[in-house]
């Protein structure tokens, strides 16, 4: 395997090409396994659990392997501008589901989920066609060990299990993950940039993505711990069982 990544450094654009078609397999295949009956009775809870499912898949495969590169190359904490790591190259599953919202017409709904994908596939691509930042790219990648809790959040959500003992214990889980995982990355890597401002080619540019990409997570920091500890009064549920305004359901 690791004879391969010499040949996928030097062909970032194939790599991500492959990488993108490799995850829209997983879509295709992710289909075939059984859904909550909750889920099949709407069109956009089917449509959200699909995405959903490729997107754990992502996240267990992208967040393990950064946390294993950082453990086994500390360097990374603090020389960015080096190392190079084949995980950078799963930028591609952003390309897949950007591609998968804008087809499927989801786009207006999920524009901050395109404006993410936006500004990470912008920084992946250029550490991939630069070989800069490749391991800030990595230590970004943190961030997708607290996307696993959050996708089973959504994806118990959208079973209707929001009374059970796994989301109770996962919504705790969540907290910690996205404290210890996803502000601490984002956070460690704008001090970085800050820091090194100096020394760092188009540091203005990342350090204005940093900016608005914090911005972002601690909005839905706030809006993950308005709905999970300060809950409001429950929408109305239909004869059918689901939730009349999906989108805003599962917005929080």
């Amino acid at each position: 395997m690791e004879s391969l990544f010499p040949v996928l450094q030097s062909h970032p654009g194939p790599s991500i090409l492959v990488c993108s078609l490799f995850f829209r397999l997983a879509h295709r295949l992710l289909q075939t396994l059984p859904v909550p009956k909750l889920v099949k009775q709407d069109d956009f809870r089917s449509w959200k659990w699909r995405n959903l499912s490729v997107s754990m898949v992502h996240s267990l495969l992208t967040g393990t392997w950064a946390v294993t590169c950082v453990i086994r190359y500390p360097a990374m904490l603090y020389e960015q501008l080096i190392f190079f790591s084949p995980s950078s190259f799963l930028t591609g599953y952003f390309v897949q589901d950007a591609g998968d919202i804008i087809l499927t017409g989801h786009a207006k709904g999920s524009w901050e989920f395109l404006l993410h994908h936006a500004l990470v596939i912008w920084c992946f691509l250029y550490a991939l066609y630069t070989q800069l930042y490749v391991a800030g790219a990595v230590i970004a990648l943190f961030v997708e060990v607290n996307s696993v809790t959050l996708h089973l959040r959504l994806m118990l959500k959208l079973a209707g299990a929001q009374s059970s003992a796994v989301y109770q214990i996962n919504k705790l889980l969540n907290v910690f993950t996205y404290i210890t995982f996803r502000l601490s990355a984002q956070f460690y890597l704008t001090w970085y940039i800050v820091h090194n401002y100096a020394s760092l080619d188009h540091g203005g540019y990342f350090l204005v993505t940093m900016v608005v990409m914090n911005i972002m997570i601690l909005i839905y920091f706030y809006r993950l711990l308005r709905a999970d500890f300060l809950p409001r009064r429950k929408s109305c549920v239909g004869q059918n069982g689901t939730h009349n305004n999906s989108r805003k359901f599962l917005s929080d």
